[in-house]
């Protein structure tokens, strides 16, 4: 009887001493957590438009917290100073390129290994980065080099954006995204290419398998290719097939499309984002507003390739025509955000230089749209766009600290966002222009 009390006593006493020790190690966890404390002079609120000032981001792990006014207590952690800039939200580029680059040609293409087209988009990837762009979406690479580079900066290998790749862009056979044209007897064609309802779904199916987060798809034909940009490519069966594939297997569509037409039954098909859009019309407008389908309007290139021609290669009567094309663009896209289409950014970067990216934002305002809704086109909406709502678009708790700043007031000025002073990405300084200098 004695030696069972005595047990007894002893397993309590085990007990106790073990919920102790589960205390203390969950104490030690907390407080080993990577803890940031960043003091924002000015804090943005992307939603409302507001300035918070004097405002205490607490990150732990790499995510965001809590957010609130500062206190005169010190915290624990890291503290970064940024008394005198504007903080807001990484930005989101959900039209990108980052394996190319205005000095990769369609023979380059043919000539540079996959791998070292990755090791390209590393460099972009940094650039990307510093630029102030925290998550990108890559609309298209062939051979999966977007893939390969999303995996390497996952694992910590290389800097850059959270990237949501797509792989090769889906696309009929001689259409605008197979448009590297060669010798009949040599039978290249893109690894995108897939005519007819059986092969779409092949086709969908085979870049899913590969590592695609996204699925592109070209709908008309396009701009630097041999097609009539306004010409549309796949019938409304293979449309539907693609989008009902991919959304079945959790993958969101982007469409390339600048023809009327094809933006239309694009649209109709359920595609979640029409990319370009330059040829769009009422019809159309009035479309994507009933489906709610988001426009990404890449409209920094109708500055950019005006003034590159040369350099790009392009014929007197090419030039002509597109020209023509992009002077009709500025009227189509204003009516557009007129109509109160969804709009996420997106830049086209590789047709330009990348770290160009911020660049967009002003043509939006002069387009139309406010320094605010234009900022919010690369924070709440291209969140949301990516699906990405609740891990990124916006400085709250739960989601990635994923943060920037600049001097002056965005809003007031958008073009304060193509000079970024600081950037966080999953908690991580990469770049803090005003970080005192280190003693020598």
């Amino acid at each position: 009887m004695k030696h069972q009390k005595f047990s007894a006593k002893v397993l309590v006493l085990i007990t106790v001493l073990v919920t102790l020790a589960t205390i203390v190690q969950a104490q030690e966890n907390q407080n080993g957590a990577k803890r940031i404390v960043i003091r924002a002079g000015r804090l943005l609120n992307v939603r409302t438009g507001q300035i918070l000032h004097d405002q205490d981001i607490i990150v732990e792990d790499g995510l965001i917290k809590s957010v609130g006014k500062a206190s005169a207590a010190q915290e624990s952690g890291t503290v970064i100073n940024l008394p005198n800039a504007t903080v807001l939200p990484g930005l989101i580029d959900a039209h990108d390129h980052i394996t190319g680059d205005p000095s990769i040609s369609d023979v380059d293409k043919i000539e540079m290994s996959n791998a070292r087209r990755a090791l390209k988009g590393a460099r972009n990837a940094r650039v990307t980065l510093f630029a102030g762009f925290t998550t990108i979406r890559n609309v298209g690479a062939d051979g999966y080099p977007d893939v390969a580079l999303r995996d390497a900066i996952n694992d910590g290998d290389v800097i850059g954006p959270h990237i949501l790749a797509a792989g090769p862009a889906i696309t009929i056979d001689g259409g605008s995204c197979d448009n590297i044209r060669m010798a009949h007897q040599y039978h290249y064609t893109s690894p995108g290419v897939a005519d007819g309802v059986e092969g779409v779904q092949h086709k969908v199916r085979e870049v899913i398998k590969y590592g695609a987060d996204v699925i592109k798809m070209c709908a008309t034909g396009g701009l630097l290719s041999p097609t009539n940009p306004g010409a549309l490519e796949y019938s409304m069966p293979e449309m539907q097939m693609i989008v009902a594939e991919a959304h079945r297997h959790g993958r969101r569509v982007a469409a390339h499309a600048h023809g009327a037409e094809g933006i239309r039954l694009a649209s109709e098909a359920g595609v979640d984002s029409i990319e370009h859009g330059f040829l769009i019309d009422d019809a159309a407008i009035a479309t994507m507003k009933k489906n709610g389908t988001y426009l990404v309007p890449t409209a920094y290139v109708i500055k950019w390739i005006p003034k590159h021609e040369a350099e790009m290669g392009l014929s007197p009567d090419q030039a002509k025509r597109l020209e023509a094309i992009l002077n009709e663009a500025k009227g189509n896209l204003r009516k557009a955000f007129a109509a109160g289409v969804k709009v996420a950014f997106g830049t086209d970067a590789a047709v330009f230089p990348h770290g160009e990216n911020a660049r967009e934002f002003s043509i939006y305002v002069e387009l139309g749209m406010t320094s605010i809704h234009a900022i919010q086109t690369a924070t709440i909406n291209g969140a949301d766009l990516l699906g990405l709502k609740d891990k990124t678009g916006a400085i709250e708790p739960g989601k990635w600290a994923d943060i920037i700043a600049v001097d002056g007031d965005p809003t007031a000025d958008v073009r304060t966002l193509e000079h970024i002073k600081f950037v966080m990405k999953s908690g991580t300084v990469y770049k803090n222009e005003y970080a005192a200098p280190a003693a020598e």
